[in-house]
């Protein structure tokens, strides 16, 4: 068995998330009470209680997800023998990259949930609420999505933010071209398309002041080489050097995930147990889809924690 473990993005989040875990296991807690310290924020309390409006919020979801991995990492590595060294690779999407690297020794805790607390806000400011919109386009492949994007009316601004799986493209960009391309989509090879739920368009060129915070804050953050290899989203290939993760961090906010690509890749290495870890289990699903014969499991939740010593 050669294993990856892989960490969600945004999306995954939930009220109560994480909750089972600090009640049942010590380590955990105090994962949750340094994330707490390093934001000045019991966002541990908004995690367990909600309301979901607030924990939604950018900002807050994407240290929140971290944490809820990072927590079911350690009670992995401390209850059921889980060696991230002994590992093939690890891998995150989108925010999950940053709790990939965190997990992997990388990045400190406490840095971690400073800098996707300083992502949170920055793309959160990078483009007004309301003028940008990310859609996914369902039974399109990326050729399909992009001819759909060249043959849409307007001049605005919309690229592929994600390629999740086959038939699962996500688009971003200005609103109103992003829905000129998904009224458009099915003459392309969409089964069909859906606005998400999101409040940016989130990997575009429109979060370049985003990326520019982000190499500002990225450029204080002491990183070290991990304890395992990193697919980086955006190379669908490993990182090795701190200068390189810094570098991938900050055109991820703008570039594409490649996520099936990485996937791929990492099953052509050997990969062939994939352990999501956190909130959600959208990755395992978009695993299945890309590699039928990958074994995955889930790692969110006490339960799960007994499940994985079974693998």
């Amino acid at each position: 068995m050669a294993r990856a473990f892989v960490f969600p993005g945004q999306g995954s989040q939930a009220v109560g998330m994480g909750a089972d875990l600090a009640d049942a296991f010590p380590i955990a807690r105090q994962v949750f009470e340094e994330v707490d310290d390093a934001l000045g924020q019991k966002l541990s309390t908004l995690m367990r209680e909600g309301p979901i409006e607030e924990l939604t919020l950018t900002a807050n979801t994407q240290p929140a997800l971290m944490a809820h991995s990072i927590a079911a990492m350690r009670v992995l590595e401390a209850e059921a023998g889980a060696d991230l060294s002994a590992a093939m690779f690890v891998a995150g999407h989108s925010l999950g990259e940053y709790s990939a690297l965190c997990a992997a020794g990388a990045i400190s805790l406490s840095d971690t949930a400073k800098l996707l607390r300083i992502r949170g806000e920055a793309m959160q400011a990078a483009v007004p609420v309301g003028k940008g919109a990310m859609a996914a386009l369902i039974g399109v492949d990326l050729e399909g999505a992009q001819n759909a994007i060249d043959a849409a009316a307007g001049d605005g601004v919309c690229e592929i933010a994600n390629d999740n799986a086959p038939g699962q493209v996500v688009i971003s960009g200005e609103k109103e071209r992003v829905e000129a391309v998904c009224g458009g989509a099915k003459e392309f090879g969409a089964k069909f398309t859906k606005l998400l739920p999101v409040s940016a368009p989130f990997h575009s060129s429109l979060m370049k002041p985003a990326a520019d915070r982000m190499a500002e804050a990225l450029a204080d953050v002491s990183i070290k080489p991990p304890a395992t290899a990193l697919v980086a989203n955006v190379t669908a290939r490993e990182a090795e050097t701190p200068d390189a993760f810094r570098d991938l961090l900050v055109k991820q906010v703008t570039g594409r995930v490649r996520w099936t690509e990485s996937v791929h890749h990492m099953t052509a290495q050997g990969a062939d147990t994939f352990i999501e870890v956190g909130a959600g289990k959208v990755l395992s699903g978009l695993i299945r889809r890309i590699n039928r014969d990958a074994t995955t499991a889930n790692v969110g939740g006490p339960d799960e924690i007994d499940a994985f010593t079974k693998l």
